[in-house]
């Protein structure tokens, strides 16, 4: 089976240009702690346009929307080579000739796999069928028939009533009042014999309704136990090797758990496959091809990076080995410590479509409700600069929290920059100091979030209704009794970070400076950092890399 290709096969090498890279897939050496970056370059692209060619000619490919990728390499020769790779299956199937094989792990598990997915596929099919149980539409008919019937009555019993009170003032007759009296206690008859008749009706529905609800939650914690035993089966017996020679299972790698899926996508494919098999990696890129992903969040033909959920927290790993490289000053913009001055916010990079300014801690990044909560980034640049009125900000930093802040100066930029936040593809850098140590060098936090309605604005851990919140951690260094800890959020919810640190089931440690979330210590500050922001340009269409240094 043929899987090193040549760069003949998609692409005619004479005609390739040179540019800077578009994208760079990174993450932080875990010995060494540098920061490695693997480019997709023009060649890298214009391969990946050969295989789009290639799939273009083959209906199989586009029976399903998936991502795949191609992986330029250095033989030990000096020659280059192009190794290519698909997602998950490929019309079922794990193993295709000519493409790279999938992790070892899989086929150790296959049987029990299999078994496990038909048992979940049992559960869907009897959810689908007990989410159509035609009694819920019975009821809610009957119920607003008898809704309509009781509004009816009390519309005509509120009119009875109110003409039963003008007769008592005009006529003084016992015995016409004593009709009167008996005319609003029949009418009240009248209202509880329609109640036991909506209740002798819509009873027994309500009874098979809870029935089906109970079995419905019932099947959904099943699914969701197998699941994770599934997940916890495969990801027990994966194992990824990075080009320093070192192999770790995934488990290791991520102990805090992992999504569905991580281990299948095409970037630890490919790198995997070429660090097994003693290939230098140059370039690579990944791209959808096939109908659209159900959220419409992916497009055919269109390159993505590294996925945030299951890949990014990986790359520290697969990267390890291969030498650090720069990044060229066009595609990432780095500001100094911040030293703000007469109202003035420090920039980091603008054009006519958008600004990035390094937030001071102690501001707002937009005005509060009230009047003394008017001071903010936002309203600083617009009095400041002479288009400010048009300024929208993007996404937000807690006021106590400084770094990179981005801002649109048009409806369109906004539209497409608050996209990409919302889709996740925006990769986002935190470094903070924790208060206290923390024993684990690296791992992931998935703690859902609500807002503490007895506590605003703090948020709390709620496992039934607060919203999914994943963050990818790393420890940089321990300095005394203090943690320096890199955060990479692959969420976006309030807090998110100081929660999860601050929460014992996350790292148990507050941040420094942290007094909403139990932090005694005495500071001039959060010592929380927006450090790093890197997102895809609107307009420009090429990935922007902003960094600041941290300033504490």
């Amino acid at each position: 089976m043929v899987i090193i290709r040549s760069l003949s096969d998609f692409i005619d090498c004479n005609a390739i240009s040179n540019s800077s890279p578009s994208y760079y897939y990174e993450g932080r050496c875990l010995q060494s702690g540098d920061r490695l970056k693997l480019p997709r370059t023009s060649m890298a692209e214009a391969i990946a346009h050969g295989l789009m060619q290639q799939l273009a000619n083959n209906d199989c490919y586009s029976r399903e929307g998936k991502m795949y990728g191609i992986l330029l390499v250095e033989l030990p020769s000096g020659e280059q080579r192009v190794l290519k790779a698909f997602s998950g299956l490929l019309n079922g199937c794990s193993l295709v000739e000519d493409w790279v094989p999938p992790i070892p792990g899989r086929d150790e598990v296959a049987l029990e796999s299999a078994r496990t997915l038909a048992q979940l596929d049992a559960i869907k099919q009897e959810l689908l069928s007990l989410k159509q149980l035609t009694e819920r539409q019975q009821y809610q008919t009957l119920f607003d028939q008898f809704e309509q019937q009781l509004q009816a009555m009390s519309d005509r019993h509120r009119h009875c009533k109110h003409q039963r009170q003008e007769k008592r003032q005009q006529i003084c007759d016992p015995l016409i009042l004593e009709q009167l009296d008996e005319e609003s206690r029949q009418q009240g008859i009248e209202r509880r014999q329609l109640k036991r008749q909506q209740n002798a009706v819509l009873q027994p529905l309500q009874q098979l309704i809870a029935v089906t609800d109970a079995r419905i939650s019932e099947l959904k914690q099943q699914r969701k136990a197998l699941s994770r035993q599934l997940q916890a089966q495969m990801h027990a017996t994966y194992s990824l090797t990075n080009f320093s020679g070192r192999s770790r299972a995934l488990q290791q790698l991520m102990p805090g758990g992992f999504p569905t899926g991580t281990g299948d996508c095409c970037a630890p494919k490919l790198l995997h496959y070429a660090a097994t098999h003693n290939l230098k990696p140059l370039a690579m890129a990944e791209f959808w091809w096939g109908a659209s992903s159900v959220n419409q969040d992916k497009i055919q033909g269109e390159f993505y990076g590294a996925c945030a959920e299951r890949c990014q927290p990986l790359m520290g790993f697969l990267l390890s080995g291969l030498k650090p490289i720069s990044i060229p000053n066009r595609d990432v913009y780095i500001t100094s410590p911040l030293s703000p001055t007469k109202g003035e916010i420090p920039i980091i990079y603008e054009d006519e479509w958008l600004i990035a300014v390094n937030k001071p801690a102690g501001l707002l990044s937009v005005p509060g409700r009230y009047r003394d909560r008017q001071d903010s980034v936002l309203s600083r640049l617009r009095h400041l600069l002479p288009d400010g009125i048009t300024l929208a900000s993007v996404h937000r930093l807690d006021q106590e929290t400084s770094g990179i802040l981005l801002l649109a100066r048009d409806r369109q930029t906004h539209r497409q920059l608050s996209q990409q936040f919302q889709q996740r593809q925006v990769y986002k850098v935190y470094e903070a100091i924790l208060s206290g140590a923390v024993t684990v060098n690296q791992g992931t936090i998935e703690l859902p979030l609500w807002a503490d309605p007895e506590n605003r604005p703090n948020q709390k851990v709620d496992w039934q209704h607060g919203k999914p919140s994943l963050t990818h951690f790393q420890v940089m260094a321990r300095e005394k009794d203090y943690t320096r800890v890199e955060f990479t959020p692959l969420t976006g919810r309030t807090h998110q970070l100081r929660v999860h640190a601050a929460d014992v089931r996350g790292l148990g440690v507050t941040i420094l400076g942290d007094r909403l979330y139990g932090c005694c210590a005495v500071t001039s500050r959060l010592h929380l950092h927006a450090r790093e922001l890197r997102f895809q340009h609107p307009q420009l269409e090429k990935s922007l890399h902003l960094q600041t240094i941290t300033p504490f």
